[in-house]
């Protein structure tokens, strides 16, 4: 008994009509029935092609604004009923309800009108009811039913068919079922978890994760782990949503570096001042503010030459060519930005393997998203963090008071921290990192890898003393013990920024009064794990 099965009868029922016509030429052109619904019906029509309106093979018009038209078994017997079943069979007979072979459907662009932020009322009106009931019902029959849900798969229909003749193999259905299951969870899900944000439903009993694949990845991590790249059509300007001009596939870690490169650089306003950020392993090496991105870029790389070696560089203004130049002296990975100069394009096509991508815009630091994080048996979910601390924010602590330039620095440094793995120890001086501790055991190590790396920048600047001398110093969670703060001290720091907290914030306190520093507390933590 061959898998292979003709496709003789066809509905066709889309919100989006791209290549509709097209496809529907090539069926009839292979003498397939087109039965269709709606708008869909209506444009074949009108490109000469002879369509049967769903209503003529139901016997019931379309009604209630075109809610109810498909609901119907002479609909859903025609995708349900199995061909080699005499019981089908012979109930087919009996009603007059015809097979139908292939399905194409996709479903009202829920998902378009979350993202233009559509009210309630649209909103309700966008969620498509007989789409996804037709096309479970054609998943469900593919040992007979052909379902497709996605303009990307058209040709690979018609070719399937040209290759056999007018029929399809069971493994080519299967991939179409599988597909279209995907489809209607991911629609359900964009559904389900608009739903629990409209009526402020914080930790819903259920809750659905959706993605569309973006790229396979030629590995994960490490090159023995398979990897691919899926978006969740937020439309967050970033990695996902980003053109790329030149260079390489990006990899894994590309993607994860580039993602918090560029969202640690929207923290600062481009109308503000130009910013730069360099990330190597998603924590950053070199992150500053300048009249110019190239003098940015400049400060930042200072920071960590050795580090910014193969790193990302995430700028929050359109890439010009002084700072193109300036990148390409090194081997940088990835450079991403809201826009570029012809000029600065021009730079980079000198360096093929160097991947450049721009975007529509930079991330809002503030606007609250989820964040999903897999543990072992589940999945962690939590509000990003979009914490904020301005200058109203900060409680001085300390007998000595910042300067203003101090108090700056001290915001500066606050903003990178939150970007940094804990424990996060962060050196700044004139809106520049100049050391940056992160992800170690214990704070007293941090600010120990932050000072080591100013004292090494500063002796490869030709400098006669540390970077950090007269830095401002930024912890992303409380001192438990003064010992981590007196390191800071020690390195060159003169003022502190931390959330407080601690059972020994009198402790730490006396420590900074004694030191002569000046300390602000935050009342807020930025760990990142």
């Amino acid at each position: 008994m061959t898998d292979l099965h003709p496709v003789r009868r066809a509905l066709l029922s889309v919100s989006d009509k791209t290549g509709l016509i097209e496809l529907g030429k090539a069926l009839s052109a292979r003498g397939v029935e087109l039965l269709s619904t709606g708008g869909s019906a209506k444009a074949l029509r009108e490109a000469g092609l002879t369509v049967k309106d769903v209503s003529e093979v139901t016997g019931f018009p379309e009604m209630m604004d075109g809610r109810v038209k498909t609901l119907h078994p002479m609909v859903h017997g025609g995708l349900l009923a199995l061909r080699d079943n005499d019981t089908h069979v012979a109930a087919m007979n009996e009603h007059g309800i015809g097979a139908i072979d292939l399905l194409v459907v996709n479903l009202y662009p829920f998902e378009a009108a979350l993202a233009r932020g559509a009210g309630y009322d649209e909103m309700i009106e966008n969620i498509d009811i007989g789409g996804p009931a037709m096309i479970r019902a054609a998943s469900k029959n593919h040992l007979f039913v052909n379902v497709v849900t996605d303009v990307q798969d058209y040709e690979a229909l018609l070719a399937e068919l040209d290759r056999n003749d007018g029929q399809t193999s069971y493994a080519f259905r299967q991939r179409l079922s599988q597909t279209a299951y995907a489809r209607t969870a991911a629609y359900d899900a964009a559904v389900s978890n608009w739903m629990a944000t409209a009526i402020e439903e914080k930790t819903p009993r259920r809750r659905a994760f959706a993605g569309e694949l973006k790229q396979t990845l030629r590995y994960g991590e490490n090159s023995h782990q398979e990897a691919a790249f899926y978006t969740d059509g937020s439309n967050r300007p970033g990695v996902a949503t980003a053109v790329q001009l030149q260079g390489k596939e990006l990899s894994y870690n590309n993607i994860n570096d580039t993602d918090a490169a560029y969202e640690l650089v929207a923290e600062f306003d481009p109308a503000d001042s130009a910013a730069v950020a360099i990330i190597k392993h998603a924590n950053p090496c070199g992150v500053a503010k300048g009249a110019t991105l190239a003098e940015a870029y400049q400060k930042a790389f200072d920071c960590d030459r050795t580090s910014a070696f193969g790193g990302i560089v995430a700028l929050n203004q359109p890439l010009d060519a002084e700072t193109a130049a300036k990148i390409t002296e090194i081997f940088t990975e990835v450079v991403i930005a809201p826009g570029a100069s012809e000029e600065a394009k021009a730079v980079f096509a000198a360096k093929k393997n160097l991947r450049l991508l721009l975007t529509d815009g930079l991330p809002e630091p503030r606007k609250a998203i989820t964040a999903y994080k897999q543990v072992a048996g589940g999945m962690l979910v939590q509000d990003k963090d979009v914490g904020y601390v301005g200058m109203e924010d900060l409680k001085v602590v300390t007998e000595k008071a910042p300067s203003d330039a101090q108090m700056q620095d001290m915001l500066f440094a606050w903003k990178v921290a939150k970007h940094v793995k804990s424990n996060a120890i962060v050196y700044v001086k004139d809106s520049a990192t100049v050391g940056v501790g992160a992800g170690q055991m214990s704070r007293l190590d941090s600010a120990n890898v932050a000072a080591a790396k100013a004292g090494r920048m500063a002796v490869e600047l030709g400098l006669e003393e540390s970077l950090a001398k007269g830095c401002a110093v930024a912890s992303d969670a409380f001192f438990p013990f003064a010992d981590g703060l007196l390191e800071a001290a020690a390195a060159g720091g003169a003022c502190v920024i931390q959330p407080g907290g601690s059972m020994r914030d009198d402790e730490v306190i006396k420590a900074a009064n004694e030191a002569g520093l000046a300390m602000v507390f935050t009342g807020m933590r930025h760990f990142r794990h």
